[in-house]
């Protein structure tokens, strides 16, 4: 074989080596891209509800806040705690990136200290106190007939609301674990360390 045939037959194997190793290669980038999507959250049974949104009585399912910690308040725009709108904002604003959710539940239940319509609470919740977190329309969280929400709150800690921003605060996996009275404020150290003790959890 001359020294020229034999130059081909190696250009030729060095060629068809490559080819056969082209597809592996290739498909290494498909094969990478390949991702397992998260498995949603399921929803825990106090938290399939559905209320309307306060600024335009949208219907809103309370499943979208699963996996979350919540802290629900009962509102009034009247009332001697009314600013307590502020330390809630600060705290949904503080902790609402690790988990939080500040849930506010209008209600004239006490003293007639919420006695307007829907946009004046929130224009008052928006315009007055800067309010972001989620506010739905206003409803009855005592007495005999609480909403459905807040019949069980009641239900799983055995406290009632007796006055207007009554506070209860869910875990990440639908338990009520702390009820605190109107008195105990968005700043008190007992409430901040719940929250921050349930959003490590």
């Amino acid at each position: 074989m001359s020294k020229t045939l034999a130059h081909l037959f190696a250009l030729t194997a060095v060629s068809a080596g490559a080819m056969l190793a082209a597809p592996a290669f290739a498909a290494q980038p498909a094969a990478a891209a390949v991702t397992t999507a998260a498995a949603p959250v399921a929803c825990p049974a106090i938290l399939k509800q559905s209320f309307n949104r306060l600024q335009d009585e949208a219907p809103q399912n309370l499943c979208q806040y699963a996996g979350k910690v919540i802290l629900v308040v009962n509102t009034a725009s009247y009332c001697g705690f009314t600013k307590q709108y502020e330390g809630l904002e600060a705290l949904y604003g503080k902790y609402g990136s690790k988990g939080l959710v500040v849930l506010g539940f209008p209600s004239n239940d006490f003293g007639n200290q919420e006695p307007g319509n829907s946009k004046e609470i929130s224009d008052l919740c928006y315009n007055t106190y800067g309010v972001k977190f989620p506010m739905f329309a206003k409803s009855v969280v005592s007495g005999s007939t609480p909403n459905p929400f807040y019949a069980e709150l009641i239900k799983q800690t055995g406290k009632t609301p007796a006055w207007n921003f009554h506070k209860y605060l869910i875990d990440r996996n639908g338990k009520v674990i702390e009820s605190f009275p109107s008195k105990v404020t968005p700043e008190d150290k007992r409430l901040v360390g719940a929250v921050e003790k349930a959003l490590a959890s």
